[in-house]
C-alpha cells in the first residue's frame, strides 16, 4: 500500500516525524535524538494506523521500559483516537505477566504463581547457598543473584554458566554458580514462583516450545512498537524478534547515543545491528530538537561525535542560541557545592522556580557535599534515589501476608512474616518445620498445620498461625484488595505491633495507611482481585516510584532536584548543573579499565546529562577531591577537552576567564588562544601531538601513513612513551610517540 497523504493528524508533526508516523507495514527503525519528539511520533503513528489504515486497536502492541511511560502513551493516544483503551501498551515485564498468566500452564506454571522480588530472591539464595561446595562465606547472596540476573538477561542456562558462556563471574567457581542456579530454579518451581527475570525468559521459552501460543499472541500484536530500543538486553531482543517473526510489522524507536544501561544488561548492538537483522527496514532520523537551546546542543553534538559506536546524526536546534554553557573549576568539593548554591540562589532571584533546576552527578556519593551547601543557604532539595514506597519494610511485610494467603506454597513469604509480629516461634522450631516440609515434599505452611506431629514444644502457636493464614486465604477470595489488606493488618496483629513502637511506628502506620489508599485507587482504575494488585505492585520500578527524599520540609514541587545522570534519563529541566567532570568520576574509575567501550558509554552518559538542559547548562570540576578519607589532586575530564570552544570558563564570581589559567594544569600542551565573538575564550589545538601530550586512551589521532585511528592503550613516559593505536585501514599498531608524528583527528 502506498504512503498516505499528510492527514490532519500528520499535519501536526514535522516532515520527518510525519514520514515515520505514516510508516505502514514492514520493519522500521526510528533514530530519535534527545528532545526530538519520539513519544509524540510513536503515539501519532499508532493513532494513524487506526484512523487512516483501519487497524484495530486490539492488534497493536507498544512496549516500553517503565509503567509511567506506558501510561503516558496510552493517555496521549486516548486524546487522538477512540478505542485507545484496547491498545496493548505496557512494559516488557508487564507483557510477560499478561502472557504467562494466560498461557503459563503450557510450560508447567501453575495458576496463582507469585513473582519474587529482590528480597525474596536473596532470602531463597541465602537458604540454599550454605550447602553448595565451592561457595565460601565471602560470597554473598547478592553476588549470586547478580550472576543469575545477568545469565537470565542473556538467556543462559545453568549448563551455559558451567561451560563458561557468562563472562562476568568472579570470586566464585563456575560449577558452584551453576549449582546455585539449578537449586534456585528447583526451589522456585516447588514454591510455584517466578522472579522478575523469568517474566521475559519464561515467555521466550513459552513461545519457542509452544508455537500455537505464539501464534495466538501474534494475533494481538500484529503491529509492534518498541520504545528505547537501545536499552534492550538479549532476552528482550529475542522476545521482540519472536513476536515480530510472522507479520514483521516491527517499528523500533531509540537513540544509540543515549545507550547508558550496559550495567543492567542493555546491548547497544541491538539497535546498531537492526538493519542487519531487517535488511529491508526503513530508517527515519528525528534530528530536530525541541528541548534545548542551540548553545547546549552544539556542546552535545561536539561531545558525542567522538564516539565510534553510533549511527551518525546531528541534533538541530529549534530554539535560538540562548545563554552560553558555563564551566567552573572549583578548589574542592565544598567550594564546588557553594558555587552551585550561589548560582541557584541567583537564578531563583531572577524568577526560576526551585523545581526548574537540577543537579546531576555520576554517583550518589557526590550528593553529600552538595546537600550541605544547599542546606547552609536554605535551598530546598529533593534527592532522587531514596527508598521507594514498595521497598519499605512494613509494606513488604503486609504484602508478604497477602502473597502467602493466595499461594500457600510461598515459603519465602512465610519465612518473612512468621515472626512479624513475634509469636514465640523460634529458629529451632522453624528449622524442624522446614525439614519436615522438605522430607514430605510439601510447603512449610502445610507443616505448620501439622505442627503437633512435628514439634514437642509449643506446637499450638504454630497451629494458630496456620489457622490465621487459612482465614486470610478465605478472606482473599471474598474481599477487594483494600478491605482485604486492612483485614491482614488487623488480624495479623501487625497494627498493634506498630502502635507500640512510638514515633517510628507512627511513621510506618502512615505508610500502611497509604498502602490502603493505593489499593483503593487501584480498584477504581482496574477490575481484579488482590492477586492482580500484587502483580502490579511487583512491577513498579524505582523510576516509576520517583524515590524522593525531600529536605528542609519542602514539597517536591518547591525543591531543586538532585540525581544521578542515569536517573535523569527521560527528564528535562530549564537549568541543569553537571558536577564532578573529572577523570575517575566522569568517566568513572571503572570505565577507565574497560578500554574504548567503557569510555564511550561514559561519554554517552555525559551526553544524556547535557541534553537534559533546556535553557541553561553549568559544568563543574574540582582541583582537589576527597576520596577514601584523603584529599587528592583531581584532573579535568577528557570530555572537557573535547568540548573546548563550546563553553565559557567562569570564576567563583561568574566572570569569564581562560580555561587554562590554572597553573596546576601543566600537563597540557601550549596552544594558541583566540577570543570568540561572544567574549568567551575558545581554544583550538592545531599543533601535532608530541611526546609531552598526556595520552590516556580513547583519543582519536591521525598518522601520516596509516590515517585515522583511536588510542587503545598507553605505556611509558617522556621519550619512551608508547601508544597502541587501532587504525581502520591498517589494524592495530604500537608506536613510539616521539617518532610517530601523530596529530589530532
Amino acid at each position: 500500500m502506498t504512503s498516505a497523504p499528510k492527514s490532519d493528524l500528520l499535519s501536526q508533526l514535522n516532515d520527518t516525524q510525519a514520514q515515520a508516523a505514516d510508516h505502514f507495514t514492514g520493519p522500521a527503525l526510528v533514530i530519535a535524538g534527545a528532545g526530538s519528539g519520539k513519544t509524540r511520533t510513536l503515539v501519532y503513528r499508532i493513532a494513524h494506523l487506526i484512523q487512516h489504515y483501519g487497524v484495530q486497536p486490539g492488534e497493536i502492541l507498544a512496549v516500553t521500559f517503565t509503567n509511567k511511560a506506558a501510561a503516558e502513551m496510552r493517555e496521549r493516544a486516548s486524546h487522538l483516537v477512540p478505542g485507545a483503551t484496547d491498545l496493548w501498551m505496557s512494559t516488557f515485564h508487564s507483557a510477560g505477566v499478561r502472557i504467562l498468566r494466560q498461557y503459563g500452564e503450557y510450560i508447567g506454571l501453575k495458576r496463582g504463581f507469585v513473582i519474587y522480588d529482590d528480597d525474596d530472591q536473596l532470602d531463597l539464595l541465602k537458604e540454599i547457598m550454605g550447602s553448595i561446595p565451592g561457595i565460601g562465606p565471602e560470597t554473598t547472596p547478592r553476588t549470586i543473584r547478580g550472576i543469575l540476573d545477568r545469565a537470565k538477561s542473556n538467556l543462559l542456562t545453568p549448563n551455559d554458566l558451567e561451560r563458561g558462556h557468562e563472562p562476568y563471574i568472579s570470586g566464585i567457581q563456575r560449577e558452584a554458580a551453576a549449582e546455585a542456579y539449578r537449586r534456585y530454579e528447583s526451589r522456585k518451581k516447588a514454591q510455584n514462583a517466578i522472579d522478575f527475570g523469568d517474566l521475559i525468559t519464561e515467555t521466550v521459552r513459552l513461545f519457542r516450545e509452544v508455537p500455537g501460543v505464539l501464534d495466538k499472541v501474534q494475533n494481538k500484536a500484529k503491529f509492534i512498537h518498541v520504545d528505547e530500543y537501545q536499552d534492550t538486553n538479549k532476552a528482550q531482543y529475542e522476545l521482540t524478534r519472536l513476536l515480530a517473526s510472522r507479520d514483521r510489522n516491527l517499528l523500533v524507536v531509540g537513540d544509540p547515543d543515549q545507550s547508558i544501561y550496559k550495567f543492567r544488561g542493555a546491548d547497544i548492538q541491538n539497535i546498531l545491528d537492526f538493519q542487519k537483522d531487517y535488511p529491508d527496514a526503513k530508517v527515519y532520523m528525528l534530528e530536530h530538537n525541541y528541548r534545548s537551546s542551540a548553545s547546549v546542543l552544539k556542546a552535545a553534538n561536539k561531545l558525542i561525535e567522538n564516539n565510534a559506536e553510533r549511527l551518525d546524526k546531528t541534533l538541530k536546534a529549534v530554539k535560538e542560541d540562548g545563554h552560553p554553557v558555563y564551566f567552573h573549576r572549583a578548589t574542592d568539593g565544598r567550594s564546588e557545592g557553594d558555587f552551585v548554591a550561589e548560582w541557584l540562589t541567583r537564578l531563583h532571584g531572577e524568577g526560576k522556580g526551585w523545581n526548574d533546576m537540577a543537579i546531576l552527578y555520576r554517583t550518589n556519593a557526590q550528593s553529600r557535599q552538595l546537600e550541605e551547601s544547599l542546606r547552609r543557604v536554605q535551598i530546598p532539595a529533593k534527592i532522587v534515589g531514596g527508598v521507594g514506597f514498595y521497598d519499605r519494610r512494613e509494606i513488604r511485610d503486609v504484602l508478604a501476608y497477602a502473597r502467602l494467603a493466595i499461594n500457600p506454597d510461598d515459603d519465602v513469604a512465610l519465612r518473612r512474616i512468621i515472626g512479624r509480629p513475634k509469636r514465640g516461634i523460634g529458629d529451632t522450631a522453624l528449622g524442624k518445620l522446614m525439614d519436615w516440609a522438605r522430607e514430605n515434599g510439601t510447603s512449610i505452611l502445610e507443616a505448620c498445620a501439622n505442627a503437633e506431629q512435628i514439634l514437642e514444644r509449643g506446637p499450638q502457636k504454630v497451629v494458630d498461625f496456620a489457622a490465621l493464614m487459612q482465614g486470610l486465604s478465605d478472606a482473599a477470595e471474598a474481599h477487594a484488595p483494600g478491605p482485604f489488606l486492612r483485614t491482614v493488618m488487623e488480624a495479623s496483629g501487625y497494627l498493634d505491633m506498630l502502635r507500640q513502637e512510638g514515633q517510628e511506628g507512627q511513621v510506618r502506620l502512615e505508610n500502611l495507611d497509604e498502602l490502603l489508599n493505593a489499593a483503593e485507587e487501584w480498584s477504581q482504575d482496574h477490575e481484579g482481585n488482590i492477586a492482580d494488585f500484587l502483580d502490579d505492585a511487583a512491577l513498579l520500578s524505582s523510576v516509576d516510584d520517583m524515590r524522593t527524599k525531600v529536605e528542609n520540609k519542602a514539597t517536591p514541587e518547591e525543591a531543586v532536584t538532585l540525581m544521578t545522570m542515569h536517573n535523569a534519563k527521560g527528564l528535562e529541566f530549564p537549568v541543569v548543573f553537571i558536577v564532578g567532570a573529572e577523570e575517575g568520576l566522569l568517566p568513572s574509575r571503572g570505565a577507565l579499565t574497560e578500554g574504548p567501550s567503557g569510555i564511550e558509554e561514559e561519554r554517552r552518559l555525559f551526553y544524556v546529562g547535557i541534553t537534559r538542559a533546556m535553557d541553561r547548562l553549568f559544568l563543574t570540576a574540582a582541583e582537589n577531591r576527597m576520596q577514601y578519607g584523603k584529599t587528592n589532586s583531581a584532573e579535568d575530564s577528557r570530555f572537557l577537552e573535547e568540548l573546548e570552544g563550546h563553553f565559557d570558563t567562569v570564576d567563583a564570581y561568574g566572570q569569564v576567564i581562560d580555561y587554562r589559567a590554572k597553573s596546576w594544569k601543566q600537563y597540557r600542551p601550549t596552544v594558541p588562544v583566540r577570543a570568540s565573538s561572544a567574549g568567551s575564550v575558545a581554544v583550538k589545538n592545531t599543533s601535532p601531538m608530541t611526546a609531552g601530550m598526556a595520552y590516556r586512551g580513547g583519543e582519536k589521532v591521525r598518522h601520516p601513513k596509516f590515517g585515522e585511528g583511536q588510542v587503545l592503550a598507553v605505556a611509558g613516559t617522556g621519550d619512551k612513551q608508547e601508544v597502541t593505536v587501532h587504525f581502520a585501514s591498517a589494524g592495530t599498531k604500537k608506536l613510539l610517540v616521539k617518532f610517530a608524528n601523530l596529530s589530532p583527528a
